[in-house]
């Protein structure tokens, strides 16, 4: 059978498909094994979000188990639209005084009309991240289904359907090598000779789709966007390799008759080298892929990729305590989460995340987006751009503590770029030394002001993403991690050493223009100077400089310049409803949405510690009032944020009754992915981040230990945990109450460690692990 579809019809045919699926007995009642989602009946084939994913960094599939019609939707992590570009803004620096004056003057609303005219960017949107199209598999009826599972196995990274047809048992088994970069598609029966299928492609990108020998092609060129025209090529390629039966091929489709199993090899490339550069030959890529793969048998590549992927998956293990709730299956577990008190749905939530991370973002690959590496659209939601105003950086939260730090190189390699790009950015546009980026980015390192003068007049998105960078540091000690972002961390610095001003009130140095990320203050704009998340960043940012120099033994004198701007940063104030004021001015309770769903003058209490529960106790209560004030229900990493901070201020049933919102069907799709909505990632690593902050802190040169347990998980244990420092902790807690912990020193750092009332230090040797019981004795 010959399949070519029109978009238009697409969907209405594979939904007339899925009714005609009979899915009858009982699935399997529970899954046997704490991190796997599995799922009683196919994904609709036009339901994406309760597909499941698979990815190795690189290459990913969103796998929907359907029975007479699977889809296998592919994405590869450059296929983004448009080519090429500098988006830098030559009229920006003539009106920046002019702006500034406004600003100054109170005149806001003058000031972000002008900013809009003269210092967005050319053009003012950014490239959008494309899908590569479909891979269909359809099936011949076999008579009623019985016995359907399709399930996820976190533990081995495995997308597997099984169900039973006409008296045979027939088995799926799917993953996204990292070692052998292809995907792979395992089809078997317990009776020999009864594999039988049609695969064919889709896509609504400008491609063709062509078959040579038992091999199906696409090749295709990627989509413009806003003016820039697509300067990519890419090509995806599925080897058919049989045992037994036959194959035989149409001109856009290959079938397989009668075999006794198939694998099935995927493999996908596009053009890109590089920001600048588009030259990379994708077909001689995948062919070198596909030819590497084929010559390895099934069970070698499964090993591989098991191993690979466990070396990271296995560093942690979380037990939060089991329910009979762990025999629904999962989607059924959301919907039930906080009413059921699902304990080990939480644990099960804090490794998908875990096990997205290393699916979206390793070594070599580009980091993850707003959706990671899944997209099924060529315009999707945000474009799914790499947004620096929170979510990028909310994506590698779990890094740290979840013991990934591999997994935070491409963000690392993508600030290398946009130190570049950034840097023509901050010369042209503000007449300054360093480098600077805006509230978005892009495949192409964008770093202009984007989508509106309300969103992207922001300038400290750079500074931020240098202070994730940083926390990896403290996480890791890595020397040579550090010698590579301390130059990125300086040249931040530069620019915001060379752009701050001095404001007419107090004479504080602060930035302008800028804004609290996405929020409008009651002058009638969002635009302003000196918000207190850019005070905030900046402290960040200076003081780690300051530190990474000192450890590098470099650069005294700029030492010595960042002390001095820092003493002069706008400090925290607290506002008249006792809240941490967001503006300079105590503006919060007249701002028109008292509501809003960032919290970007919190940056202070997490991921930062200035405002600190221990320390700045009068900081930390206007904290508390200010999300009060918030509300604590929001989209979806709008919710995942909410929990890490009532975490910080050591309110676990607070963080916990947040969690239970995120974690249900309002924030939650079935396959686990964070709705925002609609679906956008950064909810379910935040999410993460915040069950781990419930149970271990590491911030301020201490750790500590179950600083915001909720009483939903009384029993439970943690191994594996890194903390600031350079150590691994794993603990337990019984009652409530610790019972034992271990620490383990990588760096011969000293440690503070703290539980409850009782704080002690300790000196670790390199190398040397520790054992603790309750009292920390």
């Amino acid at each position: 059978m010959k399949f070519t579809f029109s978009r238009s019809n697409l969907g209405v045919f594979i939904f007339a498909l899925m009714l005609g699926v009979v899915i009858n007995g009982r699935a399997q009642s529970e899954s046997g094994q704490p991190w796997v989602l599995w799922y009683a009946a196919p994904a609709s084939l036009t339901n994406w979000t309760a597909a499941l994913p698979i990815g190795n960094g690189r290459l990913g599939a969103m796998v929907f188990g359907g029975v007479e019609r699977e889809r296998i939707q592919l994405n590869e992590d450059t296929l983004w639209s448009g080519g090429p570009y500098d988006p830098v803004n030559t009229n920006a620096l003539p009106a920046l005084p002019e702006v500034r004056r406004l600003i100054f003057a109170g005149q806001y609303a003058g000031a972000q009309k002008l900013a809009g005219q003269t210092m967005l960017g050319n053009p003012p949107r950014q490239m959008a991240y494309e899908t590569v199209g479909d891979l269909f598999l359809s099936f011949p009826t076999n008579g009623p289904v019985t016995d359907y599972r399709r399930e996820l196995d976190l533990d081995t990274a495995i997308a597997r359907t099984t169900y039973t047809s006409g008296g045979v048992k027939y088995t799926r088994e799917m993953f996204s090598s990292a070692v052998d970069q292809v995907i792979v598609v395992r089809l078997t029966a317990d009776t020999p000779g009864k594999i039988s299928f049609t695969a064919g492609m889709a896509t609504p990108q400008d491609a063709t789709v062509k078959t040579d020998g038992d091999v199906l092609i696409m090749n295709g060129t990627n989509g413009s966007g806003n003016g820039v025209k697509g300067a990519l090529k890419f090509q995806a390629r599925v080897s058919v390799l049989a045992k037994g039966g036959k194959v035989s091929a149409a001109p856009d489709s290959l079938s397989v008759s009668n075999a006794d199993s198939v694998t099935l090899l995927i493999a996908v490339a596009t053009s890109y080298k590089n920001y600048h550069d588009v030259s990379g030959k994708p077909e001689a890529i995948v062919k070198k892929q596909i030819r590497a793969a084929t010559r390895k048998s099934f069970d070698v590549l499964r090993s591989a990729h098991v191993a690979d992927y466990q070396e990271l998956f296995h560093r942690v293990d979380l037990n939060l305590g089991e329910s009979d709730s762990m025999k629904l299956p999962t989607g059924e577990r959301i919907k039930h989460f906080d009413d059921d008190n699902d304990p080990q749905l939480a644990a099960l939530y804090f490794q998908f995340a875990r096990y997205l991370l290393i699916s979206s973002s390793r070594p070599g690959s580009q980091p993850a987006n707003l959706q990671g590496l899944w997209n099924e659209s060529m315009n999707p939601p945000w474009n799914s751009k790499f947004t620096i105003n929170i979510n990028t950086e909310m994506n590698y939260w779990p890094a740290g503590v979840g013991n990934l730090a591999e997994c935070e190189e491409p963000l690392a390699a993508m600030v290398q770029d946009l130190a570049k790009t950034g840097a023509q950015t901050a010369r042209v546009m503000y007449g300054a030394r360093g480098w600077v980026a805006h509230h978005n980015t892009d495949l192409w390192r964008a770093t202009a002001p984007i989508d509106g003068p309300q969103y992207g007049i922001w300038p400290t998105g750079g500074a931020w993403l240098c202070n994730t960078l940083w926390d990896n540091y403290e996480f890791t000690g890595n020397s040579n991690s550090l010698k590579q972002i301390y130059p990125l961390m300086k040249g931040a610095a530069q620019f915001f050493l060379d752009t701050l001003v001095e404001e007419p009130t107090h004479h504080w140095l602060v930035t302008s223009p800028s804004l609290s990320p996405e929020n409008k203050h009651p002058q009638g704009a969002s635009i302003t100077d000196g918000p207190t998340m850019d005070e905030e960043i900046l402290r960040d940012l200076f003081t780690n400089c300051i530190s990474a120099a000192e450890i590098l033994g470099v650069d005294k004198k700029f030492r010595g310049q960042l002390a001095d701007a820092s003493a002069r940063l706008a400090p925290l104030q607290i506002g008249k409803a006792g809240q941490l004021q967001e503006w300079l001015e105590d503006w919060d309770m007249e701002a028109p949405d008292i509501h809003h769903r960032h919290v970007s003058h919190l940056y202070g209490l997490f991921p930062s510690d200035q405002i600190d529960f221990y320390n700045t106790p009068e900081l930390a209560d206007a904290a508390k009032k200010s999300l009060e004030i918030r509300g604590d229900e929001s989209t979806g990493w709008a919710t995942a944020w909410r929990v890490n901070l009532w975490a910080r201020l050591h309110n676990g049933s607070h963080a916990y009754k947040i969690l239970s919102f995120l974690i249900s069907p309002q924030r939650t799709y079935p396959d686990l992915f964070d709705a925002h909505p609609p679906f956008q990632i950064d909810g379910n690593f935040g999410g993460a981040s915040g069950i781990a902050e419930m149970l271990l802190q590491s911030q301020g040169g201490e750790i500590e230990f179950l600083p915001a347990l909720p009483p939903e998980w009384p029993d439970g244990s943690v191994t594996g945990f890194r903390a600031r420092g350079d150590f691994e902790v794993s603990f337990e807690w019984k009652g409530g109450v610790l019972t034992s912990a271990t620490i383990h020193s990588l760096a011969g750092n000293p440690c503070l460690i703290h539980y409850g009332n009782i704080v002690r230090t300790m000196e670790i040797r390199k190398g040397e692990t520790l054992h603790f019981n309750g009292n920390l004795q």
